[in-house]
């Protein structure tokens, strides 16, 4: 009998994302064939403790595993505490100190299901690669670049993918003096323009800005989140959506379309609308424009140097149904009703054999490397 394999899902993170992540984990762990791998849920705080969690799924979505993690930890402080020390002896290997004992003390390979900064921008992803354990996902490169919406942009230019204009505030100069950037946004933009921190995801501190007051709002909301702020034209388009998976050799799904129920596609609509967004699979696109964004995502996964998994977004100008690439993101909201799942669903991968496939992945390319 083939031995299986322990799967360490971490969940939670500091970043503004932390909620997303919570709902996605429980999603995958729900998903995951426990005839082949052991879970072993391990969960963040937002102050960055890490904690190994063995209660019922549920409570990670609601944030009640954090309770339950540090009543364990009072009890019994060395079972609760969770480390990753490399093993000198066995490169490639380490030692997960805080799992079961009869779960062995190695983990095979870890799904990180964290979003925004400290998990999807190459943080997490360079402390597995010291410990040597395959995780799923971009490496360290591809996940700081698709993280940094303004360096993800400056590569997509170089590779000559199409995208609207867009323009880069420094939080502290924005503090400094205001108003000179307000003016220069309004030299170079008509409104409404959109206003977003560089790194972050789910659509976080993200808003539209229709006039100087909302622009103003707006660029303050964002430096909340981030020291880089991005300023990007309004376009008037149709949101569409393409999912890759691979490594060497990735190929994309059908193209989906996201209809917001609010203005644009906010964290409120993605999450929080009860469904009132709508996301239609496969999206209603000529079959030449469904084309062209599928080998426009693959170009923008291997421009980044992306493995494992991403999701491309892309715009199609209503008027002249121009496609333009928005962004790139490495590792996108994983739940069984999220975009990048049911792309795959509809493309003929469900998900659990796509949790299984991006196991496999991340073992191939820890292999290779």
């Amino acid at each position: 009998m083939t031995k299986k394999l322990n799967i360490g899902v971490i969940f939670g993170g500091k970043s503004g994302e932390h909620e997303v992540s919570l709902m996605s984990a429980a999603s995958v762990m729900r998903a995951i064939d426990q005839e082949k791998y052991n879970i072993i849920p391990i969960g963040i705080t937002k102050e960055g403790s890490w904690m190994l969690y063995n209660g019922p799924i549920e409570k990670i979505e609601s944030g009640e595993w954090e309770g339950i993690s540090n009543q364990l930890l009072r009890e019994d402080p060395q079972h609760r505490v969770f480390s990753v020390i490399p093993m000198g002896s066995e490169p490639s290997q380490a030692l997960v100190q805080g799992i079961p004992p009869h779960l062995g003390e190695q983990l095979d390979v870890v799904f990180p299901v964290l979003h925004g900064p400290y998990g999807e921008d190459g943080t997490i992803q360079g402390l597995l690669e010291m410990a040597h354990i395959p995780y799923v996902g971009a490496g360290v490169l591809a996940s700081a670049v698709g993280m940094d919406k303004i360096y993800a942009k400056r590569i997509f230019e170089m590779v000559g993918l199409p995208m609207g204009k867009y323009m880069l505030i420094m939080r502290k100069k924005l503090r400094e003096n205001h108003e000179v950037y307000i003016e220069m946004i309004e030299e170079n933009f008509s409104y409404p323009v959109f206003v977003k921190p560089a790194n972050l995801g789910s659509s976080v501190g993200i808003s539209k800005a229709h006039n100087r007051e909302e622009l103003l709002k707006g660029l303050y909301a964002a430096a909340k989140h981030d020291r880089k702020i991005l300023v990007e034209e309004f376009i008037a388009c149709r949101e569409l959506e393409c999912a890759v998976l691979g490594n060497d050799e990735p190929r994309a799904s059908v193209v989906g379309e996201i209809v917001p129920s609010h203005e644009f596609y906010d964290y409120e609509a993605k999450y929080f609308d009860d469904g009132k967004s709508k996301m239609i699979i496969p999206a209603d696109i000529p079959d030449e424009k469904a084309m062209e964004i599928r080998e426009m995502a693959v170009k923008a996964y291997k421009a980044i140097d992306c493995s494992g998994l991403a999701r491309v977004d892309f715009f199609m100008e209503k008027e002249t149904m121009k496609i333009y690439i928005n962004e790139i993101n490495t590792m996108p909201g994983f739940t069984k009703y999220s975009m990048y799942p049911l792309l795959w669903d509809a493309t003929g991968l469900p998900y659990p054999q796509l949790i299984d496939r991006l196991i496999q992945l991340a073992i191939e390319r820890h292999q290779d490397k």
